[in-house]
């Protein structure tokens, strides 16, 4: 009996007549997930100084967003992706104290910045010098564990290169992003 290779049974299917056409195929196919994250809202507002200078204003549709509970469900974290004049910069806000839906005055917060692609990173070594406000926490897309979290970052000290000599200060940094509590 002769072997039936894959290509013979895809041309003999094929010529039966029940192989969908290619343009509706596209439809078979789940819709794109939404791009940035961040919402409608999301946006984040700062200037930076030191070996990283200049003003950043990224709008939802100029930044990617992320937000997820830190390890052990100890607060939650914020990351916002997007380009910097030639650089692609991520910043994180991790805030051990931040509790579900709960707005927050000074919680103690770190902060990391990534030159991306790059192997740069500049950070806080430590809470007690940056503190977040959070001035809104909403539950979004009738879910209870999604939410748009606002606030605003102050430091009181650069944050040093992680393996290099040079820093970055951010006096003040705003934000808006989307926090799933429920991603693990």
């Amino acid at each position: 009996m002769p072997t039936l290779t894959a290509a013979t049974a895809f041309a003999w299917l094929a010529a039966c007549g029940d192989t969908p056409e290619p343009a509706a195929l596209p439809a078979l196919l789940p819709p794109p997930p939404e791009a940035s994250g961040c919402g409608e809202q999301g946006y984040l507002r700062t200037t930076f100084y030191g070996e990283i200078s200049g003003p950043i204003d990224w709008s939802a549709d100029d930044v990617d967003c992320e937000g997820m509970p830190r390890p052990e469900g100890k607060g939650g974290r914020l990351r916002f992706a997007g380009e910097a004049g030639d650089l692609a910069i991520a910043i994180i806000v991790a805030m051990p104290g931040l509790e579900r839906g709960n707005t927050a005055r000074e919680l103690g917060s770190n902060v990391t910045i990534i030159e991306e692609g790059s192997g740069r990173f500049f950070s806080t070594s430590g809470l007690g010098s940056c503190w977040t406000d959070i001035v809104e926490q909403q539950s979004i897309e009738d879910s209870t564990d999604v939410y748009f979290v606002e606030g605003t970052l102050y430091c009181i000290a650069p944050l040093a290169e992680v393996n290099g000599d040079s820093s970055v200060t951010v006096r003040e940094l705003q934000f808006g992003g989307v926090l799933d509590w429920g991603t693990r």
